[in-house]
């Protein structure tokens, strides 16, 4: 398989997850936490990666650097997905209190501060709004954080590298 067709998959993965985002934000009407955001962004990230590399079809080292941009983004989104978890994991008296919206702390805080806060996250990031098959939205972004995280590293240990022929027997 090509390096371009892996690319152009990601990058078809992350436009469908935010799209998926999007719907449950303005049409559902769930109201995305801190650490929701900062996951969109890091799908931003994968995306933008993946779309460069899809469009530039690299072959050998130019593999490597995309596949380590895609791990690097992937893997701080995984990160958060799972910062996430552990807060809906936490017994119900040990949740930290809920904060202002991002909107707000974007107005009121410098942009370093504004994550360290969001980091930390709310006991909004702790509630569970949506569930499908068992999994709330930060354990299916998890898990779609790792597959793509998995898939980056195969990208830069030259398993798609889109240039090896088989030989014909």
């Amino acid at each position: 398989m090509s390096s371009r067709l892996i690319f152009s998959l990601i990058f078809m993965l992350c436009a469908g997850l935010l799209s998926v985002a999007f719907y449950m934000e303005y049409v559902m009407g769930l109201e995305p936490c801190p650490l929701c955001w900062l996951q969109r962004y890091a799908f931003i990230g994968v995306g933008l990666i993946s779309l460069l590399g899809a469009l530039h079809g690299p072959h050998g080292w130019g593999n490597r650097v995309y596949g380590l941009f895609t791990v690097l983004f992937a893997g701080a989104g995984l990160g958060i997905a799972g910062r996430q978890l552990w807060l809906q994991s936490l017994p119900e008296d040990q949740v930290p209190a809920c904060g202002p919206s991002v909107e707000y702390l974007l107005d009121v805080l410098p942009l370093f501060e504004v994550l360290a806060t969001a980091l930390r996250g709310t006991g909004d990031c702790a509630k569970v709004l949506w569930q499908f098959m068992g999994l709330s939205i930060a354990g299916w972004s998890a898990l779609f954080f790792a597959v793509v995280l998995v898939t980056g590293l195969a990208l830069m240990f030259g398993f798609f590298s889109g240039s090896r022929r088989r030989k014909e027997w």
